[in-house]
């Protein structure tokens, strides 16, 4: 019987000195049971003492040269990684106890290039908001297909040939957070390696989300870059947030609210406004009894009245980079600065 490959748990860390102690039990744990052969904890020049709390608590500690986000930091631990396998696990993740066994039984089979998991159904944070981010992000992968197109960095792993073989993660293109991991997952695929996700391979995040965060993020780090990059590069993938389904609520959540802009000067337009609520609600009800089930009827009713915002604005920057790409004719704009 051939051996389980070796894991290396990399976690990049910028100003995690209060997350480390959470997130670095569960591994610190799991090398000491032999389940992972490292712990990486990559610094990003933090101004705070993230290196030295990750030294204490008993990880192995890199520094950056410069502070260059999540991408150069991951890059640089499989440089200097003993294991087979790099597992990332984000600083703001705690994940759990089974997730060394989860990816050696993921590994055995030889065509899997990749895995990634989940957040957990327990976010950290007590705002409403906060959890819904969470919940929809949990929500999103449980519902994916298990034969993934990209991958996710988050709490995801991938194997270190094939990480070097394709050049890592693209720190030209993206210098900051956001979809280095994604682009990633296209070069696996293109290479011919499979990407699984696996919605038992958990993690529960600690990030406190609010709506000023979470735009910013999900406009200028997520949607604008991903859409150049599906429009640019790779098309669109009938999955995850980018599915046939979702296309489809985008539209009835634009109608909806275009519709209720207009009913102060057409009152006569209520009965449309009733009805793409109710088909909004139809479209969505499995994302509203996942919601109710994890938060209750005012929790659920926020964060789908919120979701249709969400909808609009995601789909009004894809629509805007199809205007760059096909009208202003702006044909390589991937990076993101």
């Amino acid at each position: 019987m051939t051996a389980p490959m070796a894991i290396s748990v990399v976690m990049p860390a910028f100003r995690a000195e209060a997350l480390l102690p959470r997130v670095l039990a569960p591994l610190m744990a799991m090398q000491a049971r032999g389940e992972v052969a490292e712990v990486i904890v990559v610094d990003d020049r933090s101004p705070d003492a993230t290196a030295e709390v990750a030294l204490r608590l008993g990880a192995r500690v890199l520094t950056t040269p410069e502070n260059g986000g999540p991408g150069l930091a991951r890059n640089l631990a499989a440089e200097h990684a003993a294991g087979d396998i790099l597992w990332f696990v984000d600083s703001d993740v705690i994940a759990w106890e089974d997730g060394a066994s989860k990816l050696h039984h993921a590994f055995a089979d030889p065509q899997v290039a990749a895995v990634f998991g989940s957040y957990d159904d327990a976010p950290d944070g007590a705002p409403w908001f906060s959890r819904y981010k969470n919940l929809m992000h949990r929500f999103y992968h449980q519902k994916a297909s298990r034969d993934a197109q990209t991958f996710w960095a988050g709490c995801g792993a991938v194997r270190k040939d094939v990480f070097r073989a394709i050049g890592g993660f693209d720190t030209a293109t993206y210098r900051v957070p956001s979809i280095e991991d994604i682009e990633l997952g296209y070069r696996i695929r293109r290479a011919g390696g499979r990407i699984v996700l696996d919605p038992t391979l958990h993690g529960k995040h600690l990030k406190v989300w609010t709506p000023k965060n979470a735009i910013h993020t999900d406009i200028f780090r997520r949607a604008l870059p991903w859409s150049r990059l599906m429009i640019a590069r790779e098309g669109v993938a009938n999955d995850l947030n980018t599915s046939n389904g979702e296309k489809l609520k985008a539209v009835v959540a634009g109608l909806l609210i275009l519709s209720l802009l207009a009913l102060p000067f057409a009152l006569a337009l209520w009965p449309v406004v009733l009805g793409l609520v109710g088909l909004a609600l139809v479209l969505n009800w499995d994302f509203a009894r996942f919601l109710h089930r994890h938060g209750g009827a005012v929790f659920a009713a926020r964060a789908l009245a919120y979701h249709q915002f969400y909808y609009v604005y995601s789909a009004a920057a894809f629509v805007w980079c199809l205007f760059e790409y096909h009208v202003l004719g702006i044909r390589n704009r991937l990076h993101v600065p």
